[in-house]
């Protein structure tokens, strides 16, 4: 359970600001979307090898 506490004379926005952050961190609504859709480990591996490739991509046409 994610809890915030809300100094004085602090406003609801900038509280509910941090809530935001400390609930993105926790990665929850990552993983409800990635457990909607069952996707095979074959799937998996190659999607982290096409992403590795385009940030290696990246990475060395920066350099140049």
């Amino acid at each position: 359970m994610i809890i915030v506490n809300v100094k004085e004379n602090e406003s609801i926005e900038k509280a509910l600001k941090r809530f935001k952050k400390k609930f993105d961190k926790t990665g929850a609504v990552r993983e409800l979307r990635a457990r909607q859709a069952f996707t095979k480990p074959s799937v998996k591996r190659r999607d982290q090898v096409i992403k590795a490739a385009y940030k290696q991509r990246l990475q060395s046409d920066a350099e140049k």
